[in-house]
Parts: C-alpha cells; sequence; structure tokens
C-alpha cells in the first residue's frame, strides 16, 4: 500500500471511531450524527489538491486556513477598486454600499473611512475576478464538486471602533441567510487583505459547530447599537471555546455554513479589510424557509430588495438566483 494510501487509511478509519473520541466545541442544542456512510468523507470530496491531514481537519473542525492563496497584486488591485466605488468614480449596479451604525450619520467621515462593506459586488468585473481565481476555485471544487456558483460577495472594510463595539459582528451562521441546500455542498471564501489579527478584530471560530444544527439568529442587544443585517445566534453562550483567526495579507480560510463564527472589535486606528464569496454547488436546490427559523432574515431581505429594485414584491429566491453567478462547470439547479 502506497503511503498516500495508508494515510487515507488511517484519516477514514479515525473518522469511524465513535462520535465521543472526536473533540469539538458544542453549541447549545447541538446534536451530533454519524454520516450515513461512515467509510466516505461528509464534507470534502477526494481531489489531488487536500492532503488527508487537511481533509481531517475540515471535517472535524469546519475550517481550513490556507497561507499566502491569492497574490500581493491581485489584493492591491482589489484595494484600488474598492477606492474608486468609494470616491464613487464608478457605479456597481445591484450593489450595496454599507456603513457603520456608530459613524454612517457623521458628517465628519467621507469616503472610504465612511464605508464599512461592500455587499453584491458580481457586476464589478474587478473584484468578481476574486470569485474566479484558479487558486481560489481549486479549493472551492473540494467543498462543493466540478459545478461551482458564486452566490454572496462582500469586501469588508472593518472601521476602528468609535467607542460603542458597534463594529464587532455577532457570532452566527451564514446558513441563517441562505435559502438553499444542502449546507455541506456550500463554502465560503475569505481572504485577508492585509494583516489581521486580534486588535483589528480577526474573524473568531467555534471549531467543530458545522456538525450541529442551524440555531435561532436575531438582532443581539447590545448598547451601542447593532449593524443592519448583523444577525447572531440567540442566546450564544460567550463562554464556549473559541479560535481566533490571525492571518497575513493573502491568507485565505474556507469554512463550512454551519460553523458558528464572527469577529471582535477593531481597536486601531487602520481599517482591516477582507474580500469574501460564498460559493455553491450549482446543483443545490431552493427550500421555503416559511415556518423555520429562517423567515425573519427572509423578511427583512425580501423588504430591502423591493426597495432597492423598486418592485411591490419579490421573493427570497428571487434575490438570491439574481445574485448568483456560476463559475465553473454547469448551471444545473440554481
Amino acid at each position: 500500500m502506497s503511503r498516500a494510501a495508508n494515510r487515507l487509511k488511517l484519516l477514514i478509519d479515525h473518522l469511524d471511531r465513535s462520535q465521543a473520541a472526536i473533540r469539538a466545541a458544542p453549541t447549545a442544542a447541538q446534536t451530533f450524527t454519524h454520516s450515513s456512510h461512515p467509510h466516505r468523507l461528509r464534507y470534502t470530496f477526494e481531489t489531488d489538491l487536500l492532503s488527508p491531514e487537511q481533509r481531517l481537519f475540515y471535517e472535524e473542525n469546519g475550517f481550513i486556513l490556507i497561507k499566502n492563496l491569492v497574490s500581493e497584486e491581485d489584493i492591491d488591485k482589489f484595494r484600488k477598486e474598492f477606492e474608486r466605488i468609494c470616491r464613487k468614480e464608478v457605479k456597481v449596479p445591484g450593489m450595496v454600499v454599507m456603513k457603520d451604525v456608530a459613524i454612517v450619520n457623521s458628517e465628519f467621515v467621507e469616503d472610504q473611512r465612511a464605508v464599512s462593506k461592500l455587499q453584491d459586488f458580481q457586476e464589478d468585473p474587478e473584484l468578481f475576478r476574486y470569485c474566479t481565481l484558479p487558486q481560489i476555485l481549486k479549493y472551492v471544487a473540494c467543498f462543493t464538486g466540478p459545478n461551482v456558483m458564486a452566490m454572496h460577495t462582500m469586501l469588508i472594510n472593518k472601521p476602528p471602533d468609535a467607542g460603542k463595539k458597534t463594529s464587532r459582528h455577532p457570532m452566527h451562521q451564514d446558513l441563517h441567510y441562505f435559502p438553499f441546500r444542502p449546507a455541506d455542498r456550500i463554502v465560503c471564501s475569505w481572504t485577508a487583505m492585509e494583516k489581521v489579527n486580534r486588535q483589528n478584530g480577526c474573524l473568531v471560530v467555534l471549531p467543530g459547530t458545522h456538525m450541529g444544527t442551524l440555531q435561532e439568529h436575531d438582532y443581539p442587544e447590545w448598547e451601542g447599537g447593532v449593524n443592519k443585517m448583523y444577525h447572531g445566534v440567540r442566546g450564544y453562550d460567550s463562554q464556549l471555546q473559541r479560535v481566533h483567526l490571525e492571518m497575513e495579507k493573502g491568507d485565505t480560510v474556507f469554512f463550512h455554513p454551519l460553523l458558528i463564527h464572527g469577529s471582535g472589535m477593531n481597536q486601531t486606528q487602520g481599517f482591516r479589510k477582507a474580500i469574501s464569496c460564498h460559493y455553491a454547488s450549482a446543483e443545490c436546490y431552493y427550500i421555503d424557509v416559511k415556518g423555520t427559523t429562517q423567515e425573519n432574515i427572509e423578511e427583512e431581505v425580501k423588504e430591502i430588495a423591493a426597495r432597492k429594485y423598486a418592485v411591490d414584491e419579490i421573493t427570497f429566491k428571487d434575490v438570491w438566483a439574481f445574485r448568483g453567478r456560476l463559475v465553473q462547470g454547469e448551471r444545473v439547479s440554481l
């Protein structure tokens, strides 16, 4: 037996142990179940890219960090495009320019210092190029399969905290926002555009929570206010074990949509930039979220979209179908 085959056999044997032997950070009301196919890895596909150790890490933790994946040259181009958008030199159809709730009404903050996030940049050729980078898509296909849709795009410009802790992002699961399934065929790529650490508000994750269920989400009751659409896990226990993902420029983390994560406030005087895209297999399908814990986000998204596109009625599915773009393979369902 070859060395690689032997390593994979050890990996599969490891996953076939009793669930109690696998350590993970649990969540409230979380349930753990074995895959119905104990000898097949649940969250990743076999490719020549991820090593057995990397696949095992993702299976157990729900995320994997790849160092120096995006070049400095590309990141600098994305930064320049962001600055052009902030100066209103270019207008991108369908894109939402967001401001932090603590600075949104300040007349003293202007240009890129007033912008906390660009959302839905799929119609901007330069920024969308991030979603099509070959080195990103090679990893994405390990989680989605060969037919890949880019479904949700963001460039985050976390501002220095204004003293009200509003630059925080509550602990949440991205699946709360998505009306498509299966969850295991969705993945986010999140790339640091500069050094990211605990001081400027790096990502914080709860390893292993991707094996749980979708929790109820709502706006947290924060004294300083909460940014629009920043829902958090209801009743989140802040004492749970967390991992801070400190990253260098160009480092990229891939994570599962059920992984509970968030970010701390930016305690520096600079801005913390990152660019991200949520991908899904083109074989994914839409679901009706009526009567589920996602109904609150559905109503909020529909209300915003109706104003944004000046229409009387729009469905949750329509909003996401408009955002989605094929980046690899065939558009099968989404």
